[in-house]
């Protein structure tokens, strides 16, 4: 027994090093991914709605199927003054006759068309640019053909989320599925890249947003340009935009359950591979070192997962406690973030997957690092487009 507390140099080492990622870790998850929980019990309703016009543009190519399930959740919002404009990107299946008969019956909504022909460093920027152009409003809301909002409420809520100064809000998409390992992966990292870009949006430094449900003026788009900074990416139409225009003073962020929508799932993996890869490619080009406070957090989980490993085996091979001090660490680790995710999925309608947890823990972490190396190999020219 009197051994028990006898410790080796590089155990006591190793106990510190998990003892400190602990430390981090921890406190990542109870300030910075818990803030949107503890701010949601915070907010209130606004004492007298407002009905500013708005402009919906939605993104669409080939995309028929989608326009025909989740348009009719757009044009039968509750909301007095709005238009829909539904940008078609040179699509060549039934989009055209399925946006004419909705134009039939519903007088607010408009569609534009860009030629297949068209050449552009950007087409789907050229689309948003011509459909923010052709919006009678000053406040534009986006989202995709693929997706629909959960509320007839949901251009309220946005509209009310703008204050005197507010330029840009923020919204969530959550990721619908039905089952599947890859779709619960999908949702799962949803929930995490959501929470990591409204947590630092309440933090007064946004660095970037989803265009899947996103708002801002139009004048703030002519204001920087538009996408002009960005035109050579593939993407970037959200997140560089916003990551370029955003401050403490003019953003604003909204996630009450009226305000979320739902993109629906993929259907392989190479498509959210690729739009992964995309998104990594922007981010490159973020400004002002946002983004490397939740680099931080990716780093730190990846030294305490080693160094947790590493104490387990030097404690199995010397001093017990060792292993089970940090066993016991990781556990309430992973449980303290397990708590704050779930809360969290469930106040952002993210369907979530906590049996899955302890794998995707491991699985996560591992993809990132996959596919920042399969858009190295890539090349940057599979990311930007060229004139030919």
């Amino acid at each position: 027994m009197e051994h028990l507390f006898v410790f080796t140099p590089l155990e006591l080492l190793l106990t510190g090093i998990v003892g400190v990622f602990f430390i981090i870790q921890l406190l990542y998850w109870l300030i910075a991914f818990a803030r949107p929980l503890r701010r949601a019990k915070k907010r209130t309703q606004p004492e007298t709605i407002q009905y500013p016009p708005v402009s919906v543009v939605v993104y669409a190519k080939n995309e028929s199927e989608n326009l025909r399930k989740n348009l009719p959740s757009l044009l039968k919002q509750d909301y007095p003054n709005y238009e829909v404009i539904v940008v078609n990107d040179g699509s060549t299946d039934e989009s055209d006759n399925v946006l004419k008969t909705f134009e039939q019956e519903y007088g607010h909504l408009y569609h534009t068309y860009i030629p297949q022909d068209v050449k552009y460093l950007s087409r789907k920027k050229l689309a948003l640019t011509v459909g923010i152009k052709a919006a009678k409003n000053s406040l534009l809301l986006f989202t995709e053909a693929n997706c629909h909002p959960v509320s007839t409420d949901w251009i309220t809520s946005i509209g009310n989320a703008y204050k005197e100064d507010t330029e840009i809000v923020l919204g969530f998409c959550a990721y619908e599925f039905k089952g599947g390992f890859m779709h619960k992966l999908i949702a799962y990292d949803n929930l995490l890249a959501g929470l990591s870009y409204l947590s630092s949006a309440l933090r007064h430094r946004p660095f970037t947003g989803n265009g899947r449900n996103l708002s801002y003026r139009k004048e703030l788009f002519f204001q920087h340009n538009g996408y002009q900074k960005s035109l050579g990416l593939h993407a970037g139409d959200d997140d560089l935009f916003i990551n370029e225009s955003a401050n403490r003073k003019n953003t604003e962020v909204i996630y009450t359950p009226e305000s979320i929508t739902r993109m629906q799932e993929v259907d392989r993996y190479n498509i959210w591979r690729e739009m992964k890869a995309s998104r990594a490619a922007t981010q490159r080009f973020y400004k002002g070192g946002k983004l490397f406070f939740y680099r931080l957090e990716e780093l730190s989980y990846f030294f305490f997962l080693l160094a947790v490993v590493a104490a387990i085996l030097i404690g199995l091979a010397g001093n017990w406690l060792v292993s089970v001090a940090a066993g016991l660490l990781f556990v309430i680790r992973f449980i303290t973030k397990a708590v704050i995710l779930h809360k969290s999925a469930k106040m952002l309608q993210q369907k979530p997957a906590t049996g899955l947890l302890f794998l995707f823990e491991i699985i996560q972490p591992l993809h990132s690092l996959y596919i920042r190396i399969y858009r190295m190999f890539r090349g940057k020219n599979d990311y930007t487009f060229r004139l030919s």
